[in-house]
């Protein structure tokens, strides 16, 4: 690809947040911030974000560091392919599924992404034949449960259809981690060891983004030329640098009150990018990179540029938005994938100094982790009883929630959806299958029309490694819609002594008990018929008046 057709391009539309950016840019261009950043200066951040910031930012260089994995991509793709072995399984979560998801999306090429607890979903992957099979195990930390789980179930799936699993297993992970301690002893087909000075979040142009996009088969050598060109707008200390101008939007509007950033995708025949999912993966950046000590970007990802809480916002190949549906402040990113991961990379650092916060580590998370490990480890907790039943769903309140005598769904929604703060958010959080109860993402369009908030969507446990850090650490002004659903038909996690479904209820459970300690309203809907239930609650919610 031409070097021209590579570059990256930031529309800033309303004239207003221009303005208001233009003292910002100049101010970074000044400080020299781009060349420093590039040059993987660890001081940007301020004292207190040093130490994290000085094993954080080899991302900057990764278009040429991760060259050598292209060779060894195509040398192990070809010896599988000739195995008759096409079938790609990824088991990661967080960053280590959202950009191989968002590269092969984007490529046309097919990927089977594991990021769920849901029984259903993993059962749907393995009934997909398996001697055509490789599973892909990403893990930085090396100890991911989720990942783990996968890795163990369909290991014993292998070996129960007569397949050798370590034939058909390949692990990608950081040096020395206990995954790659395991791998190793057990033979595991092949071992990729990533960077270990690059955070999950910015790891798409590392052996995590590329080796199961590879495998897939995606063009993973254009990704890297792309990023390439990019890199050299990025890198220039000028007021004509994207990520410059894009960081400083952000910041504008933020000093305004306008903390909302909507991401949106033109369909190619309007003339959009043909980039599929890319907000779903720089959701995770924005958030966790931002999302703490009180403040930061919450990223909205909606359905299209006439999806409610975007509507109007221009023509712009990837459009976002700043700001509440109806009073929205619009920009727009343009350029080839590879370029504008590392923009939006850039961008979000480059934000971080503005917002005064360490834009690389992540001290939220890990709440949810330990609640739902307490669970597991007390397997006789329940949830207890619920408020009120209403049809095929069960209504849980946290407490104070649910006004006494509350004795319906249509009136536990409307406590609820009082309860947001008038500039706040509705998260949705389904901890369902992604695919066979896809009809639940209806609820964020539907929640964002009748209250006039932005409203976002996750499917669980997936949004835990993404947009929970913000839930915990960012603005104080979000109210949590739980979904959970009947399990009919569990899956054992072999050596463990849970199901799946069990680590899903603990994850739901565990991430809602957090919240409500802090203090944030949640309302979680038990779906004892998951599609009945999606159903039902779509059906109260549209009659439903705040």
């Amino acid at each position: 690809m031409a070097d021209d057709l590579a570059e990256v391009a930031v529309t800033i539309v309303d004239e207003r947040l221009a303005e208001e950016a233009a003292p910002l840019v100049e101010q970074l261009a000044n400080e020299r911030v781009a060349s420093k950043l590039t040059a993987q200066d660890p001081t940007l951040w301020g004292p207190e974000a040093e130490s994290e910031a000085a094993i954080r930012l080899s991302w900057t260089t990764l278009h040429e560091t991760s060259r050598p994995l292209l060779a060894e991509i195509d040398a192990l793709r070809a010896d599988l392919r000739a195995e008759g072995v096409d079938r790609v399984v990824l088991a990661g979560m967080g960053g280590s599924s959202l950009a191989p998801e968002v590269i092969t999306s984007t490529a046309g090429v097919p990927l089977v992404v594991l990021d769920t607890t849901d029984p259903h979903q993993v059962a749907d992957a393995l009934a997909g034949d398996l001697s055509r099979t490789v599973l892909v195990v990403s893990s930085k930390s090396g100890s991911t449960v989720e990942t783990d789980s996968h890795r163990r179930i369909f290991e014993q799936a292998f070996n129960a259809s007569g397949i050798d699993a370590a034939s058909r297993i390949v692990v990608v992970t950081d040096p020395g981690s206990p995954l790659d301690t395991l791998a190793t002893e057990a033979g595991y087909r092949k071992v990729f060891r990533a960077d270990p000075h690059v955070g999950g979040r910015y790891s798409a142009l590392t052996a995590f983004g590329l080796v199961p996009a590879g495998l897939a088969g995606a063009d993973v050598a254009a990704l890297l030329d792309d990023a390439a060109a990019a890199a050299r707008q990025l890198s220039v200390d000028g007021k004509e640098n994207p990520a410059l101008r894009l960081a400083s939007a952000l910041g504008a509007a933020h000093a305004r009150g306008a903390e909302k950033v909507v991401f949106a995708t033109v369909p190619i025949q309007d003339g959009g990018s043909g980039i599929t999912g890319f907000g779903d993966w720089v959701e995770q950046l924005i958030a966790e990179s931002t999302g703490k000590n009180g403040t930061g970007l919450l990223p909205v990802v909606v359905e299209g540029p006439d999806a409610p809480g975007f509507a109007g916002a221009g023509p712009d190949a990837t459009p976002v938005a700043i700001g509440q549906p109806g009073d929205v402040a619009p920009l727009g990113t343009d350029g080839s994938l590879g370029g504008l991961l590392l923009l939006w990379e850039y961008a979000t650092a480059f934000a971080g100094r503005l917002l005064a916060i360490n834009p690389f580590d992540q001290p939220d998370v890990e709440a949810a982790k330990k609640a739902a490990r307490a669970l597991l480890d007390a397997p006789g907790t329940d949830a207890g009883e619920p408020s009120l039943v209403d049809g095929p769903v069960e209504v849980y309140g946290s407490d104070g929630l649910l006004p006494p005598g509350t004795g319906s769904l249509s009136e536990a929604l409307q406590a609820f959806l009082a309860a947001a703060p008038q500039l706040g958010y509705i998260s949705v959080q389904a901890y369902l299958d992604r695919l066979d109860d896809a009809s639940a993402i209806v609820l964020r369009p539907e929640l964002a029309r009748r209250t006039g908030l932005q409203a976002t969507f996750g499917w669980g446990p997936r949004f835990l490694h993404s947009t929970g850090q913000y839930h915990k650490g960012g603005h104080h002004n979000g109210v949590f819609l739980q979904l959970t659903g009947a399990v009919e038909k569990d899956l054992e996690v072999p050596d463990r002594p849970y199901t799946l479904g069990t680590l899903q209820r603990a994850q739901a459970l565990g991430d809602g008990h957090v919240l409500a300690e802090l203090g944030r309203p949640v309302l979680r809907l038990h779906l004892t018929d998951r599609a009945a239930g999606i159903a039902h609650v779509v059906r109260v919610l549209q009659e439903v008046n705040r």
